[in-house]
């Protein structure tokens, strides 16, 4: 896809992978609705434009959704779903309310975007959604049980739906980061962010990658790992 003029929407944009998403978009010409519960700082452009919606109550992204194509126009044609969290812990001592924080937000938010898209994408017959899942939806993490369950189901999620698009002319990418060096690690406790870690410029030039394949040519999984990821000395 040419992203030159398309409207494509972020989740999760105020920071991290949302945020360096946006901007590497912005470079490549789309214009952008970023949604999240608070705006970026320092973003300031004429293709951008910020929508408040916390992913996780359905009324707030079918607003959010009816927003941003009242100010952009009718067509959709990227949605990254990046919007998530992880909280650690033991699952006999793990706070029940946290855990369907991040199923709200990892899993049902991404599912009621998708849902809010395909209609307009189906009459298009041409879009894209992508899908941040983790290395945490692949395998298993002690203490972080609950994450790796949101993420295997974004993972399988993402598998199935894009079986259910395809011939509609729409792709569905998952991606899978390893350690990124975000604000993610902020409520992990014993694990520190540091430059070893992939950046989130990283994540964003594999999300464009995926955009910008020729039309017949789809990527549906991306694992991506730091190549040394220990911090050195």
């Amino acid at each position: 896809m040419d992203l030159n003029g398309k409207v494509a929407i972020v989740t999760g944009v105020s920071k991290g992978i949302g945020l360096a998403t946006a901007q590497v978009l912005l470079a490549r010409g789309a214009v952008v609705a970023g949604w999240g519960r608070s705006k970026p700082e320092g973003l300031q452009h004429d293709r951008f434009q910020f929508f408040e919606c916390d992913v996780r109550h359905e009324i707030a992204v079918q607003e959010a959704f009816t927003n941003t194509q009242r100010e952009l126009g009718q067509e959709i044609h990227v949605l990254v779903n990046n919007a998530g969290l992880g909280i650690a812990g033991p699952v006999d001592g793990f706070s029940t309310e946290d855990w369907h924080t991040m199923f709200d937000t990892n899993v049902h938010g991404l599912f009621y975007c998708t849902k809010a898209v395909l209609p307009q994408m189906k009459r298009q017959q041409l879009g894209h959604i992508v899908n941040i899942a983790s290395i945490a939806g692949t395998t298993g993490i002690e203490n972080m049980a609950g994450y790796c369950a949101t993420k295997f189901a974004v993972r399988g999620f993402s598998q199935s739906i894009f079986k259910e698009v395809r011939n509609d002319g729409i792709k569905v990418t998952c991606l899978y980061p390893g350690s990124t060096q975000t604000n993610f690690f902020d409520g992990i406790p014993g694990t520190d962010a540091h430059s070893q870690m992939m950046q989130p410029e990283d994540i964003a030039g594999a999300i464009v990658y995926a955009l910008e394949t020729p039309f017949n040519f789809h990527i549906v999984d991306m694992e991506m790992r730091p190549l040394q990821p220990k911090k050195q000395g």
